[in-house]
């Protein structure tokens, strides 16, 4: 079996490297090699491997610029979802495609179930969705994943930037009335390859059958909080030099922090549905956290 990994570069791409690899041939693309918002180059390179499996890790993330970048963003994560779709329709191939939380406004109590009402704030979360439902017309196999909080070893994110502010900083302010569970790319490859392996063995998809699923790590938490966890972890190891204590961290409202695009205020999903069809117990995210600060800050000391 051939597998297409678009956005090998990424946070999840890179991890998925690594999952997806007992599935047979990987062939993976990063921006480099693919440029996601062509969609006729797109097309001709699913043509020309023919895959069996192609797993979409690419997207336009940069939440902010892309309320004035809305055309690449929709290129991007509407579009190319779409073709992609539209090719493994004809394939008889599975796509797996990854959505983020920011197609919720946010304004639900409690944690968000697949089936909720969606009404994104943002650019950002207006073109995923559009992304998401573009696959869905198609009526190809298809499994979307809906995640929140993405962070890794690789590639730029939240905890990075925290480690680098409280390098830098004696005191730092930190939104805390949005929550959302931090959820690490490690995570989200290992639920990932596993699925993939499921409907591979034995659960396999009809034709034309998608399913959509949230993917998030348990305990959610505002980013005021997390912000904390990450310095007072980082705190323990000698390599990241910080100036910060979690004491330093200061927490403040969505209203004092204004942004071009909104987010929502809770983030939080429901991943029963994913926890009940694998077999599945969604893990907390605080050791994944611990050992990407131990990794940094071991790189950080021999560098």
């Amino acid at each position: 079996m051939t597998t297409l990994l678009l956005g090998k570069d990424g946070q999840v791409g890179w991890q998925l490297q690594r999952s997806l690899a007992p599935h047979g041939l990987l062939v993976a693309y990063g921006r480099a090699g693919c440029d996601m918002a062509d969609g006729e180059h797109l097309r001709a390179l699913v043509r020309e491997l023919k895959p069996s499996l192609i797993v979409n890790a690419s997207a336009y993330t940069a939440v902010d610029k892309a309320e004035s970048e809305a055309e690449l963003a929709w290129r991007i994560n509407a579009e190319a979802p779409g073709i992609l779709a539209e090719e493994a329709a004809r394939l008889d191939a599975l796509l797996v495609h990854y959505s983020t939380d920011y197609v919720y406004d946010g304004s639900k109590l409690g944690a968000y179930a697949e089936d909720d009402l969606t009404a994104p704030q943002s650019v950002y979360g207006h073109s995923k969705l559009a992304g998401e439902e573009a696959i869905r017309r198609v009526g190809g196999k298809s499994v979307i994943f809906r995640t929140s909080w993405v962070f890794g070893a690789r590639g730029g994110n939240f905890v990075k930037t925290i480690l680098r502010l409280a390098a830098e900083r004696d005191g730092l302010n930190v939104v805390a009335d949005q929550m959302g569970a931090p959820t690490p790319a490690e995570l989200i490859a290992t639920v990932s390859g596993i699925v993939v392996a499921q409907l591979r063995r034995g659960e396999r998809l009809e034709k034309g059958e998608n399913r959509l699923y949230h993917l998030a790590a348990a305990n959610p938490v505002s980013w005021c909080d997390f912000a904390r966890s990450i310095v007072a972890i980082a705190g323990e190891f000698p390599g990241f030099n910080l100036r910060l204590t979690p004491a330093d961290i200061q927490a403040i409202t969505t209203a004092q922090y204004p942004t071009p695009a909104r987010r929502p205020a809770n983030s939080r999903l429901d991943c029963s549905r994913l926890e009940s069809d694998f077999g599945l117990t969604m893990p907390d995210w605080q050791p994944y956290l611990r050992r990407m600060l131990e990794a940094l800050a071991e790189k950080a000391s021999a560098g």
